[in-house]
């Protein structure tokens, strides 16, 4: 059970990050203040959601896609998201395909490094 919260804790920081990432790099991605922690767990729960149904219908429909199914996941996530939020805009093709290698990519790296953290002061704190 506590593993399962720190890995959705993980999870949620690291989209977190991404949007962060998005939001400063891209001019046509905004995301206000108090929203983007919302926009983090909204879209760490949509991902978690469609993550397996985008895998399971990639491996029976289009096995192409099985190597992409993070990004499309990232890219369905963040379009949820953005209808859902009044305070976030994605303007322009480029901006969403943008957005969603960035979230993407900036999770992806957060997920490699914050366990690293996050664990190892968890286990410091649990030998004193």
């Amino acid at each position: 059970m506590v593993r399962t919260l720190i890995s959705a804790l993980i999870f949620t920081l690291a989209n977190l990050i991404g949007l962060l990432i998005a939001s400063l790099l891209l001019t046509g991605f905004k995301v206000g203040f108090t929203g983007i922690l919302f926009a983090a767990v909204l879209l760490s729960i949509i991902e978690a959601i469609a993550g397996p149904l985008i895998q399971k219908y990639s491996a029976k429909n289009v096995p192409a896609l099985q190597g992409g199914v993070a990004l499309v996941t990232t890219f369905v996530g963040l379009g949820i998201t953005n209808l859902v939020l009044p305070s976030m805009h994605i303007q322009g093709i480029t901006t969403w395909l943008a957005a969603t290698l960035l979230v993407w990519l900036g999770a992806l790296i957060a997920q490699i490094v914050l366990p690293k953290f996050l664990v190892k002061e968890t286990q410091t704190a649990k030998k004193k």
